[in-house]
C-alpha cells in the first residue's frame, strides 16, 4: 500500500475515533450520579476521553500535514534538512516529515 494511501486510511480512523470521542463526552453532560464515588469515577473518565480526544487531535494534525507534503510531492523528504526520510522511518512512521537526525536534534531541544 502506498504511503498517500496509509495516511488516508489513518486520517480516516483518527476522524472517527476524535467523533467517538466527542460522541462519548455529549452522553457524560448529564448531571452526575448522587454517589460520591461514582461521582469521581465519571470525573476521572471524562478526564481520560478528553486526554485521549487530545491526543487524536494532534495526531491528526500530523497526519494532514504529512498528506499535504505528500500530494505536492515533497513527502519523502525531511521539511529540516532536505535530505531523504529513510523509507524504514516512513514505513513505522507513515507521517514523519523529519529524518531521524532532524527528528532527534528537534527533541533534544525541547526542555
Amino acid at each position: 500500500m502506498d504511503r498517500q494511501r496509509i495516511l488516508e486510511s489513518l486520517r480516516d480512523e483518527l476522524i472517527e475515533r476524535a467523533d467517538r470521542y466527542k460522541a462519548h463526552k455529549a452522553r457524560l453532560e448529564q448531571p452526575l450520579d448522587r454517589d460520591m464515588e461514582d461521582q469521581a469515577i465519571e470525573l476521572e473518565n471524562e478526564d481520560v476521553i478528553d486526554a485521549l480526544e487530545q491526543e487524536a487531535e494532534e495526531e491528526l494534525h500530523k497526519v494532514m500535514h504529512a498528506l499535504a507534503r505528500v500530494e505536492s510531492g515533497e513527502g519523502d523528504v525531511c521539511e529540516r534538512c532536505g535530505e531523504p526520510i529513510d523509507p524504514r522511518r516512513l514505513e513505522a512512521l507513515p507521517y514523519a516529515v523529519l529524518c531521524l537526525e532532524c527528528a532527534d536534534a528537534k527533541a533534544r531541544q525541547q526542555p
